[in-house]
């Protein structure tokens, strides 16, 4: 099987996330770094965005400032997303583009990763399936979204499980008008996206999801996981990443 460094559950501000899941890809561009998978989480809690969305139409900022929520700008694709600290594990996956794994097809290359997911949820218990273009369902609900970017000679998939979801305080973040959101507006998306811990109606731990996962990507996507961590060069490049873009109001709120 390939190996993979696998870099353990860690918790970073939304700034360093994004800057990390780069300064991998030009480490690997670089062919300073091999395959890297990492899991992560986001304190405080954030909200991100897509590349090719504007802040201000789909944040409510102020919110976020009140409530001490960071915001940022991806680089993938995709629509806002909420992150709670408490609420999931994000994953991302960072490959060459001439791995097995990365596929030209975008709809294979999805769903061969994805597999990672389903099998650690099977793992769980939690039967589910892979739903293009870049979700996974159980019993038709959304439990995980992903995105992707191919750059810097790269494959970067990253994506979210859900442990938890509080809808209600979703809506308050995103920019929804507050006399559209109803009862039935959130008895619907609840009709749609679910969580671990609705389905196995019991207060699973992050660190039983971090191990299913862990578990399920290496017999998912037949790979090793070899913990490591990074290396000074990537750590460096990220504090520059976090400086000169994703803590910057030209990133965030360039469209």
């Amino acid at each position: 099987m390939d190996e993979f460094r696998f870099l353990e559950l860690s918790t970073h501000d939304a700034f360093h996330n994004m800057a990390i899941d780069e300064s991998i890809m030009l480490s690997i561009k670089e062919d300073e770094s091999p395959p890297t998978l990492r899991f992560y989480r986001w304190n405080p809690s954030a909200v991100s965005i897509g590349t090719f969305q504007g802040m201000t139409e789909e944040v409510d900022i102020e919110f976020c400032r009140k409530r001490k929520i960071d915001a940022i700008r991806r680089i993938t694709g995709g629509g806002a997303v909420y992150h709670d600290y408490e609420g999931e594990i994000t994953y991302s996956i960072i490959m060459p583009k001439s791995h097995r794994l990365a596929p030209v097809d975008i709809f294979e290359s999805y769903g061969l990763i994805c597999a990672g997911i389903i099998r650690g949820l099977d793992i769980l218990g939690i039967p589910s399936e892979f739903k293009p273009i870049n979700d996974i369902v159980s019993g038709n609900k959304k439990i995980s979204g992903n995105a992707q970017t191919r750059k810097h000679g790269c494959l970067l998939q990253h994506g979210t499980v859900l442990l938890d979801l509080d809808v209600e305080l979703m809506f308050s973040i995103l920019k929804v008008p507050k006399e559209k959101i109803s009862d039935k507006m959130i008895a619907d998306v609840k009709e749609r996206v679910t969580s671990i811990r609705d389905i196995l109606g019991s207060n699973i731990s992050i660190e039983s999801l971090r191990e299913a996962l862990a578990q399920g990507f290496s017999e998912g996507l037949c790979i090793d996981l070899v913990s490591d961590a990074l290396t000074t060069k990537e750590k460096d490049r990220v504090e520059e990443l976090v400086r000169h873009k994703y803590a910057t109001k030209d990133w965030n709120f360039s469209r």
